[in-house]
């Protein structure tokens, strides 16, 4: 996919796979860093993308682990186009803020600090993205996420065993969320 691949309006068809929002969204941020786009064209992208799962996912995989900056403070286009698909959004959110931090304790485990670095960012970022969104959906999901995580039962019981984290993982995953909704409380 090229930088003129994004057009006017933006049309992102809904059998959009994860690999090819993986494209759109490197274009797109491209096109963002370059300021090429208007703030219209990049929320329109943007909620486009996020309104299924595989261009969502794909979103946050790239947006999320960029090397750039611009995942470090969220534009108020990025903001209102997250917004537009709260239960997708929050659901991937809470799962990324989970990943990055239980990912951060395996890396140190094997002694690749910098590869820990990287999750770190992601976690961070992430946190700053939910911050930023205030989204209830968020809110109801860290809490269930942070009770699965400390009890191993309940409505993420299910994603927590499929990754396979331990004890340690999920206590910093609890950690994160706790500090997370403590924040909103």
């Amino acid at each position: 996919m090229t930088q003129t691949d994004i057009k006017t309006p933006v049309n992102i068809p809904e059998t959009v796979t994860f690999e090819e929002a993986i494209a759109f969204t490197q274009s797109l941020m491209s096109q963002m860093a370059a300021g090429e786009l208007s703030t219209s064209e990049v929320s329109d992208a943007i909620a486009q993308l996020v309104k299924t799962e595989n261009g969502a996912r794909g979103f946050f995989v790239t947006y999320l682990t960029s090397e750039g900056t611009l995942a470090d403070h969220p534009s108020p286009e990025v903001i209102q186009a997250l917004q537009s698909s709260p239960d997708i959004v929050a659901e991937l959110s809470v799962k990324n803020l989970a990943m990055s931090a239980a990912q951060a304790v395996t890396h140190r485990r094997k002694g690749n600090e910098d590869m820990a670095q990287r999750s770190d960012r992601v976690r961070s970022r992430t946190t700053h993205l939910i911050e930023q969104l205030k989204l209830p959906e968020l809110r109801e999901r860290s809490l269930a996420l942070q009770e699965s995580a400390a009890t191993g039962e309940g409505r993420y019981q299910t994603f927590l065993q499929r990754w396979g984290y331990d004890a340690q993982q999920r206590q910093v995953i609890s950690e994160a969320l706790e500090q997370l909704t403590k924040e909103h409380d």
